[in-house]
């Protein structure tokens, strides 16, 4: 008997994998028609056959159901069927939805969905009237991520669209080695289709994407309407200028109309963290901030904490991957210790994350202390939280209430969640949350907690500058179901 039930298991893997090769072709033409798909929060579009099944054996371990391709399948060549306008859809818990409502009989998948979607149906309202035209001031470790993310979304085209990447011109082959850049990571793998360069128009052509390449070393000079662009929302992954008066420059150039900056802001700037304060930015802002990585894993955390226990006071270490800040080898550093050679050493330095988070949370001022060490990794860091709250929790209490925060809050695109008791930094490369919680790592005693929450502080930042881009822009879906997060990946 027992070795029976054994032998199920690849039959049984065997029809999952046909079904998830099944839901490709169908992913991708709603994708095209910017009907996005998700499963509990997670991305189905762009993905293999084996990252679609392991986002659902993700899910049944998370959320703690029998959700399968068995499930999702028939809803998904339900959704399939009907006349959807744009819309981002979360297949998985209207899967899960289905299966619960079935227990007592009922509608079939087609009269289910129907009833899901009633909303979208025949509704083709474009995302935006016009495409959002984005530039990427800089072409860095952040632009780079920036601009796979801005490529990867293009969809239909009528959403944001890279036209232009500006950066100082470099010595040699400069737009040769931009593009090779673009396509090769060390750190996040190759680009994900196909880069052409057309040296006479100075253009990188990705995934039939025509982006200029601008050479200038100041932002009031560019003219990008020579570019035929126009209102464009210009990214600023320099880091050289961080006030509102050096970054009030972009707004000179002609085409220019507003600029996010992918750092911490200075002075009176709005620093927007995707998902927390995000309502706060208007179509009149001429000038944001995203704050910093490590500013955009811990808040969102926090608030959840603090909305729920309340945290008195608490002190945050962050365990930092190097940057390009800091030295290969020891070197003159006009910081303390950065001059220090990075894959070499543990660098004790400052963050201004635990500052950041008074201007986000005002409630939480002089509540949170911070300090940080840099370490010999090259991506991925680790923020630990020591939080002392208003009342005494348990451990399991806190990673229920973490787990659900991931799978179906507001903050489900920033907050993830994993119990494996085995996993290091490098498992949470590429990772798209702001944070992930390490509910394994979860302490508590009494009033006191400690939250070990791991985040990918070029990846998982890139999608969050991102989210608020288009927040800005002002695109924005109908969401089924309606408890869906909004502006997902």
């Amino acid at each position: 008997m027992a070795l029976a039930k054994l032998e199920d298991y690849f039959p049984d893997w065997k029809e999952r994998e046909a079904l998830a090769e099944a839901m490709i072709p169908i992913i991708g033409r709603l994708y095209r028609q910017n009907v996005v798909t998700y499963c509990f929060g997670r991305a189905l579009y762009n993905q293999s056959v084996m990252q679609i099944m392991k986002t659902h054996r993700y899910v049944r371990q998370l959320a703690l159901n029998e959700l399968s391709e068995f499930e999702s399948y028939p809803i998904l060549d339900a959704l399939s069927q009907l006349d959807l306008g744009p819309s981002h859809i979360d297949v998985g818990k209207l899967a899960a939805r289905y299966m619960e409502e079935s227990k007592s009989g009922g509608l079939t998948p087609q009269q289910f969905v129907q009833r899901e979607c009633v909303d979208v149906i025949g509704k083709h309202v474009p995302p935006l009237a016009q495409p959002q035209d984005v530039v990427l001031y800089g072409f860095g470790r952040i632009g780079r991520l920036l601009a796979r993310l801005l490529i990867e979304k293009t969809g239909s085209g009528q959403q944001l669209r890279l036209r232009a990447i500006v950066v100082r011109k470099g010595k040699g082959d400069d737009l040769v080695k931009r593009a090779s850049l673009l396509r090769r990571d060390s750190v996040h793998g190759s680009f994900q289709g196909t880069l052409r360069i057309d040296e006479e128009n100075q253009c990188i052509i990705a995934n039939g994407n025509v982006i200029r390449v601008i050479y200038a070393s100041k932002p009031e000079e560019v003219d990008y309407t020579a570019y035929g662009i126009k209102n464009a929302i210009v990214i600023d992954n320099t880091g050289v200028a961080r006030d509102a008066e050096k970054l009030s420059l972009h707004l000179k150039a002609n085409g220019a109309a507003r600029v996010i900056l992918t750092a911490p802001g200075k002075g009176a700037m709005k620093d927007i963290v995707a998902g927390v304060n995000s309502h706060t930015v208007e179509p009149t802002d001429t000038i944001l901030a995203a704050a910093s990585c490590t500013t955009n894993a811990i808040v969102p955390v926090l608030k959840a904490m603090h909305d729920k226990f309340e945290v008195i006071s608490g002190h945050m270490e962050t365990v930092h991957s190097y940057t390009n800040d800091q030295n290969l080898i020891d070197n003159y550093h006009d910081k303390p210790r950065r001059g220090r050679a990075a894959p070499l050493n543990m660098v004790i330095t400052e963050t201004g994350a635990s500052k950041a988070v008074a201007k986000l949370m005002p409630e939480m001022a002089g509540r949170l202390t911070g300090n940080a060490i840099r370490v010999p990794t090259p991506n991925v860091s680790l923020a630990i939280l020591n939080m002392q709250l208003g009342r005494k929790v348990t451990v399991e209490e806190v990673n229920d209430f973490m787990r659900n925060c991931s799978l179906s809050s507001t903050l489900q695109r920033q907050i993830d969640f994993t119990m494996s008791p085995e996993v290091v930094s490098s498992d949470f490369v590429g990772n798209r949350h702001a944070s992930i919680v390490d509910g394994g790592a979860t302490i508590a005693k009494d009033d006191r907690c400690v939250l070990y929450v791991w985040y990918d502080n070029e990846f998982g930042y890139a999608c969050q500058v991102v989210r608020i881009v288009q927040k800005w822009a002002g695109i924005k879906y109908p969401l089924v179901p309606e408890d869906s997060a909004e502006l997902g990946f």
